[in-house]
């Protein structure tokens, strides 16, 4: 009866709960028939109906804390600065388009938004397009603060992937697995590919070439390697990338030599050496 997950429950509406996502038990039982026996309740029926609020409540709860993690925080800060890239670039063309109707000068591009946003207006229409670059700048000011939130939180939570990848490519490594438990167990060859899931399904199709490498192809250690030796660059650095996410998932000590590797390994790269 010890093992039970209703086994001395208090008053406290938690602790069952609690017992739920922390009990354990040796072997099956027949708890609905031990549950009434033990006055718990008053039938297999009520045990149930017990079980079912109290696995509920431990699912909720456990989802609570997943969205509360740091790894969620960094998810959600990524793909809302996603969104305020998308929006601002679409507010930003319809801004200099109206500009451009008002003002003697007609160009395109954040920057001439940004210097309309400053600009003292003269007539109400100019008012309110002067307004309305000032909205695409206050969009650009968040997107920005995002962007600096991000990486001062990289680094926190996976510090070997934010030593390799630098901090925002870190977080958008985790953004597109889902979280950094996902991101840890991916196989490096996936990790590799994330963030080219358009050119991967067109290869699959047979439209198009197997792609070499994803988001990680911003990485230095990839864009500035030669073209034929980036194949060898983007698998070497999505094998690190691969370990560095286990260790900061499993871990989360800082390990400095995976750069010190990865650097020696780049190196032989683009040197001509072989690949291994």
């Amino acid at each position: 009866m010890e093992e039970a997950w209703f086994a001395e429950l208090d008053e406290d509406p938690a602790s069952a709960t609690r017992a739920i996502r922390s009990g354990r038990a040796q072997k099956p039982r027949d708890w609905p028939a031990l549950a009434v026996e033990s006055g718990f309740a008053p039938d297999k029926s009520g045990y149930y109906e017990s079980l079912h609020e109290a696995t509920v409540a431990a699912a909720r709860e456990a989802v609570s804390e997943r969205e509360q993690a740091d790894d969620q925080q960094l998810v959600h800060a990524v793909r809302a600065m996603d969104d305020l890239t998308e929006v601002k670039n679409e507010l930003a063309e319809r801004a200099a388009e109206w500009a451009g109707s008002q003002f003697s000068e007609s160009r395109e591009g954040l920057d001439y938004v940004l210097e309309v946003a400053a600009r003292e207006p003269d007539g109400p229409v100019e008012a309110e397009v002067v307004a309305f670059a000032e909205s695409v700048r206050d969009l650009e000011q968040r997107r920005q603060a995002l962007r600096s939130f991000v990486e001062t939180l990289a680094p926190a939570v996976a510090p070997n992937l934010s030593n390799l990848a630098e901090p925002f490519l870190a977080a958008r490594l985790i953004a597109l697995a889902g979280g950094l438990e996902t991101l840890a167990k991916k196989p490096s060859g996936t990790v590799q590919v994330l963030g080219a899931e358009d050119a991967l399904f067109a290869h699959l199709e047979g439209h198009a070439p197997s792609p070499k490498h994803g988001i990680i192809f911003t990485h230095e250690y990839v864009r500035g390697t030669r073209p034929e030796k980036r194949g060898s660059a983007a698998r070497a650095l999505a094998g690190k990338l691969s370990i560095a996410a286990r260790i900061d998932h499993y871990r989360g000590e800082l390990h400095p030599e995976l750069k010190a590797d990865l650097e020696e390994r780049i190196a032989t790269i683009r040197a001509g050496g072989a690949e291994q």
